[in-house]
């Protein structure tokens, strides 16, 4: 469906008043969505409930999937409209694929941006099998004046006084790697993770790998629809039209190490060696570093980067070995790619809490 503006219910976006605390519509936003465990950093790939999840509106009804319907029409040679029985007929590839929430570590930003109030645990990696989205492009021929590939899900609602359907587009022509993907783990797309197909988008944040995807329509001119040009904008005000978010900035994360408080979780160890990891990865390329504070900052050290392993979207395993004295500590932990993009130490401030990457900060208690 075409947007259309729907005022009364939606309220405009806003930013916390000074020692607002999260209020009911954020609290509902966090039941209704989850993040990754930080100890499931763990997995090298995330079993499909514990990766995260961000649903806009509703999770639709797909049924079995059998006789869902992908269009694609627009500027090309000839339309095609694809059952998924087609599309598993095709040939198909798996990707490694680390995914990442382009608002993950919102709720750390002062003043706070009311959305989803995510702190670091917005992301995962799946091994993703679907069609190259070039291949079907390649099929449907596409005509020398397409700019661009608009993408719909089935997902319908109301955000900022627009209703409409989740639809995001991608500048022509698509990356290589670029999925429609049907499967993931091994087994059939979960229905909060897109099923029976979605998109998967390498490299990119969560916002570009649409979900529920029923429509692909190639334009003539730059998507000027709320999910492009609205919404997911680095910007200082609302008025500015500001940036577009696009790639994943680099991040490392740590294993909590020891075990928690239920409540503040904090992390409790033993006095003596411990052996420290977690995860790092980068939409601009590989991680070639990553530097491991124990106390608040100090001072930093290398830890040791695990390669890419064939997996170029996807994170990489690190590691390090701290000898704990007793006592509270701060640990920091941050990541630097091959493009000489690194963490920083605290995040600049925008309005939709977008791409804040700063350094992890993890409490310890050693007795």
């Amino acid at each position: 469906m075409e947007e259309r503006p729907l005022t009364g219910i939606s309220p405009p976006g806003r930013i916390a008043a000074p020692g607002e605390g999260i209020g009911q519509d954020e609290l509902a936003l966090a039941a209704r969505n989850h993040g990754l465990p930080l100890e499931a950093l763990r997995y090298e790939v995330t079993p499909a409930g514990l990766h995260y999840v961000l649903v806009h509106y509703d999770i639709p009804d797909t049924g079995t999937g059998a006789d869902w319907r992908l269009t694609v029409r627009g500027r090309l040679r000839t339309p095609l409209e694809l059952r998924l029985r087609d599309l598993l007929t095709l040939p198909s590839v798996t990707r490694r694929v680390t995914m990442e929430c382009a608002g993950n570590g919102r709720a750390r930003l002062s003043p706070r941006p009311v959305s989803q109030p995510w702190l670091v645990e917005a992301v995962g990696t799946a091994d993703w099998t679907g069609v190259p989205l070039r291949a079907v492009l390649t099929e449907a021929g596409v005509a020398p004046d397409a700019v661009e590939a608009v993408f719909t899900g089935a997902d319908h609602g109301v955000e900022r006084g627009v209703e409409q359907d989740y639809r995001r587009s991608l500048p022509l022509p698509v990356g290589e790697d670029v999925l429609l993907a049907h499967a993931m783990n091994g087994g059939p797309l979960p229905p909060q993770h897109g099923h029976p197909l979605r998109l998967v988008v390498p490299g990119w944040y969560g916002m570009a790998h649409v979900k529920w995807l029923r429509d692909i329509e190639l334009v003539g001119a730059a998507f000027g629809g709320y999910q492009q040009a609205t919404a997911y904008r680095v910007r200082q005000s609302a008025e500015e039209p500001g940036e577009p978010v696009t790639r994943i900035a680099p991040r490392a994360l740590l294993i909590p190490p020891g075990f928690p408080d239920f409540m503040s979780r904090t992390r409790v160890v033993r006095p003596g060696p411990v052996r420290l990891a977690g995860r790092a990865w980068s939409g601009y390329g590989p991680v070639v570093r990553v530097e491991l504070s124990t106390d608040g900052g100090g001072g930093w050290a290398d830890a040791e980067v695990l390669p890419q392993g064939g997996h170029p979207y996807a994170w990489q395993g690190w590691h390090a070995d701290w000898t704990a004295a007793p006592g509270r500590h701060t640990l920091l932990v941050r990541a630097t790619d091959a493009s000489g993009r690194t963490q920083p130490p605290g995040q600049p401030w925008n309005r939709g809490g977008f791409g804040n990457n700063q350094a992890q900060a993890v409490s310890v208690v050693c007795r």
